[in-house]
């Protein structure tokens, strides 16, 4: 049973009350945003709540259980709060958000109903519906480790233990030229081997994008220059000369971390696992297979 702080339980058992809600959002970045459907701003549990955003929540429906419940919010784009360019740079992806009841005569007296995560972000003209999904959604993803020929450590993590920061592995250059969404000419890796940044990562540092990371497809080194393909395609083109930080890419194969990375010993993969060709390879026309033991 949720408990309610003794003054606004106090004020619900009035026969008046004056509550509104409020959403905090936190993005990955560490940046937060509150806003509330009252007309006035608020501020309480150290955050600045914003009147007037046109966030407002709809309705949603709780049981008992780990079934995991979603609700939406909808809300108009502002340049002081959420702006289109950072939806679709993808800068809210997986943003926390908190939904408060509060006594907006009284904002010290306020009660947390729920944390959740955003999700699918849907925008239509000047305006956008996001959906906020339980946190009981993560127990959808999968977890624990994967046993496969290939490594399932992310490259760099406490359980690679690569240093990421030495020079052979990276480094910083800039954008050259933008050959379209997905395609970027950059300037300052021209000493990496054809394909070393291949399944790497790629950071802006300055421009629209700064701050955010996208996988590398490919990498080609030629006599023409650098040339990176993306995997996903960038929302809008970044801007010529935009500063940008390549870590090298790692395919997960154990020859890989051998000759690339020298790191065999933090090999988090099983490259000797018998494949289905040996597990199979008692199937044969010879044999006679009448449930006895195959090996005695």
């Amino acid at each position: 049973m949720r408990q309610l702080p003794d003054d606004l339980a106090v004020h619900l058992e009035g026969e008046a009350t004056t509550t509104c809600h409020a959403w905090r959002l936190t993005r990955s970045d560490g940046l937060v945003l509150g806003f509330t459907d009252h007309d006035r701003d608020l501020d309480f549990a150290g955050c600045h709540f914003a009147a007037e955003s046109g966030f407002v929540g709809s309705e949603v429906e709780t049981g008992l259980g780990l079934g995991a419940d979603s609700a939406d919010v909808t809300g108009a784009f502002s340049a002081a709060a959420i702006t289109t360019e950072d939806l679709t740079d993808g800068r809210y992806d997986s943003a926390r958000v908190e939904t408060f009841l509060v006594n907006w005569q009284s904002p010290e007296a306020h009660l947390l109903v729920s944390t959740r995560e955003l999700g699918e972000v849907r925008a239509s003209g000047d305006a956008y519906r996001a959906e906020l999904r339980s946190l009981a959604s993560r127990l959808d993803r999968p977890q624990g480790r994967v046993y496969a020929r290939r490594c399932d450590a992310d490259l760099g993590d406490h359980r690679c233990r690569v240093a990421l920061d030495d020079p052979a592995f990276g480094g910083a250059g800039t954008v050259s030229a933008v050959l379209d969404e997905s395609r970027l000419a950059v300037a300052g890796f021209e000493g990496f081997a054809d394909g070393w940044f291949r399944h790497g990562r790629l950071r802006f540092d300055t421009g629209r994008f700064a701050g955010l990371s996208f996988e590398i497809s490919e990498h080609r080194a030629g006599p023409g220059g650098v040339t990176l393909e993306l995997w996903s395609p960038l929302a809008a083109l970044p801007e010529p000369e935009s500063a940008v930080t390549l870590t090298a890419g790692c395919d997960k194969l154990f020859a890989t971390c051998s000759e690339k990375f020298a790191n065999i010993l933090n090999f988090q993969g099983f490259p000797y696992l018998p494949g289905s060709d040996f597990a199979y390879g008692y199937a044969d026309g010879d044999t006679v297979h009448d449930g006895r033991p195959i090996v005695p």
